[in-house]
């Protein structure tokens, strides 16, 4: 069926916005091959080595409306303070492979585990902003023992959206991400920050990369798959098992959902409440450590970068 519905669209990617362009990564890209279902795919990632290495290992995970682009001057800043960095493109993101399989974050975790092999690392700090959050806490769930300190960088999935967000059926999602452009994907971007600056443009253009191109029936179904990876698989209940060090980085201004255009006025009002999702959070994870950011919206790293480097560097270390 899947297979049936890239034929049927894909003349169609032409119709789609010419703003899209591609985006020069801050630094070379290497390739890793999983073997995933039987067949092997390609998975992007940026590995940067401090000029005087302390040692440690920082792996980065991307959001949903994200890849490793954005993680850019972060990358920057833990690499001058000593630190090798890790950042993927997660399977079905960015530069690397977009298959038509079973998405779950079970799944990406042991990917990701994987490629730290394949370079020789055995543990790893960790920082997941949005998605990239209930991945990495699934990551340090399942991997305990290799994950020395854990970043939740306004991190999806505080809540279960299951409980109050309408389903909708995998064709019923690919088909509203087959009519994404790129005024779509700023329009919902722009909700991230307080203040919209023109600088925040280029992570638009990173979303929209495969826009008008012949393959985007494929980036859109992977974005239907892993919006129901989101939706299926919450980590919220989970939070109380993880038995390292934890920083919370809050902004207090987010109002983030996954779905949230599903909802009534009601509904918008009542979820996506991060000042007190933060808060909950915090009592779940035993010893964790919660910072809020007055008037910081969905991604401090790149609203605040110097608060959200202070805050990081002294966690670390």
């Amino acid at each position: 069926m899947r297979k049936i519905i890239l034929l049927i669209f894909f003349s169609l990617t032409l119709l789609f916005s010419v703003n899209a362009q591609d985006v020069t990564y801050p630094y070379q890209i290497n390739y890793f091959f999983p073997r995933i279902e039987g067949q092997s795919y390609k998975m992007a990632y940026m590995d940067e080595v401090s000029e005087k290495p302390n040692g440690n290992t920082v792996i980065l995970f991307h959001g949903k409306n994200f890849n490793g682009y954005y993680w850019k001057d972060v990358i920057n800043f833990l690499k001058n303070d000593g630190y090798r960095v890790i950042v993927p493109d997660q399977i079905g993101w960015g530069k690397s492979d977009k298959p038509d399989i079973h998405y779950s974050f079970h799944l990406l975790s042991k990917i990701n585990a994987m490629l730290l092999d394949s370079l020789g690392i055995d543990k790893v700090n960790v920082i997941g902003h949005s998605m990239g959050g209930m991945l990495s806490t699934r990551f340090s769930l399942l991997y305990p023992e290799r994950v020395q300190k854990l970043v939740l960088e306004n991190p999806i999935g505080l809540e279960d959206y299951r409980t109050f967000i309408p389903y909708q059926t995998l064709e019923e999602i690919y088909n509203n991400e087959l009519n994404a452009t790129y005024e779509s994907y700023k329009n919902y971007q722009m909700t991230y920050y307080p203040v919209w600056k023109p600088e925040y443009e280029q992570y638009i253009q990173a979303q929209a990369e495969s826009l008008g191109k012949m393959d985007f029936p494929r980036t859109a179904l992977a974005n239907a798959l892993t919006y129901l990876m989101i939706y299926e698989q919450p980590v919220c209940y989970e939070f109380k098992h993880l038995k390292i060090p934890v920083l919370l980085i809050i902004g207090q201004l987010d109002r983030t959902v996954v779905g949230k255009n599903l909802l009534n006025e009601d509904g918008k009002n009542k979820h996506g409440q991060y000042p007190s999702l933060g808060k909950q959070t915090r009592k779940k994870i035993s010893g964790s450590k919660l910072i809020e950011l007055n008037g910081i919206g969905h991604i401090p790293h790149i609203q605040d970068l110097k608060g959200f480097q202070k805050l990081v560097v002294d966690f670390l270390k």
